[in-house]
């Protein structure tokens, strides 16, 4: 497997602060949203001479014909808002366009619908009011949609960027001292065993042509298994019987997502803190299981038999701090990362969905 083949994008904040609203879970949650409201319009309003089931019915059909349209357009223009300069001037377009929809729907309704119809959807004033009411809860609905859907782009933003900046810390972290230590069984094994060297040269190389990835691109989990099992290559050339590995992973959905350089860092740590410490042989068992569209991934290791040996330092809480973000920066949501100590064990649980279908 080709560990150093081109990454793929994954630039969500160029997409603009809209959601897709062409896929059906975005629509799905615009109509209950939209129904919602009917319910607290015929609440306030109360059922009069129709009763309620009828003016909730007729309500409903005007509602929704206005989200339905609004919907519509707004998956059509995305594109065109997305490549605007000013995300604050494509928020103002989005919510003149829901309430210019609104005013048009209202107009249609009075020249096109039946009596029946119209009874329950025109006040008292006429076509003067209900233009009025339509274009005033259509502008203040929209408004607040328009300005929830910005701050929650600006917050998806914020943990794109924070992460981008953990990953940048991430790619300065490999330790020095796992470097030299390379370089010294490299040395020793040009003269006991070429043809090894040579591989580990490449190991070596692969692992920092991935360091040097792009924080906007996401790998693969095929790959991120490829650069962990490199590492473990090189680190068992130096520790020999020290260190076993285990590999149960044939479950596992290869072509699954991933931020690049999430694995890397855990078995490292696993080195760090449980193997390398310890005066006897450890292990190092890598386990995964895809189950219900979700993928399950434990990196366990032994631990030191002596308690002051085993303590997860800084630099671990650290690398799980930076796979959390960037973890939550992928999968919104849908992600979990477990560390926890089972015996004489240490284990790192990550669970993350494939496939996945962004919502925004």
């Amino acid at each position: 497997m080709d560990i150093s083949s081109p990454l793929e994008p994954d630039l969500p904040s160029r997409r603009g602060f809209l959601p897709n609203f062409c896929r059906l879970p975005m629509v799905f949650g615009v109509l209950l949203t939209a129904q919602l409201l009917v319910i607290v319009l015929v609440l306030a309003s109360g059922p009069g001479h129709l009763g309620f089931w009828v003016l909730f019915g007729i309500l409903s059909l005007y509602v929704q014909a206005i989200t339905l349209t609004s919907t519509t357009l707004l998956c059509l223009v995305r594109p065109w808002l997305a490549r605007l300069a000013d995300d604050r001037a494509a928020a103002v377009l989005a919510w003149l366009l829901i309430v210019l929809v609104s005013g048009g729907v209202g107009l249609a309704v009075e020249r096109l619908a039946p009596e029946f119809i119209l009874a329950g959807v025109l006040p008292n004033d006429g076509i003067a009011g209900l233009l009025t009411r339509t274009l005033g809860i259509s502008a203040i609905v929209g408004a607040l949609m328009v300005r929830y859907l910005y701050l929650h782009f600006m917050w998806r933003r914020q943990i794109e960027a924070e992460a981008e900046a953990r990953f940048e810390k991430l790619q300065a972290r490999i330790r020095p001292h796992f470097l030299f230590n390379s370089m010294n069984t490299i040395a020793y094994l040009t003269r006991t065993d070429p043809k090894l060297a040579e591989e580990m040269v490449q190991d070596l190389a692969d692992l920092f042509r991935a360091s040097l990835a792009k924080a906007d691109r996401v790998s693969t989990l095929a790959n991120e298994l490829e650069l962990a099992h490199r590492f473990l290559n090189i680190e068992k050339q130096r520790l020999r019987e020290r260190l076993s590995v285990q590999w149960e992973i044939e479950e596992l959905p290869g072509a699954a997502k991933l931020p690049p350089l999430i694995l890397q860092p855990l078995v490292e740590n696993a080195i760090y803190h449980g193997i390398q410490p310890s005066r006897r042989p450890g292990v190092i068992q890598i386990v995964g299981r895809y189950r219900s569209g979700r993928v399950f991934l434990i990196i366990r290791n032994t631990l030191p038999e002596n308690p002051e040996q085993n303590r997860h330092t800084t630099g671990n809480r650290m690398a799980l701090d930076n796979i959390r973000q960037r973890l939550a920066a992928m999968f919104p949501g849908a992600w979990q990362v477990v560390a926890s100590r089972v015996e004489d064990h240490y284990q790192v649980q990550l669970v993350f969905p494939y496939p996945w279908r962004e919502t925004t």
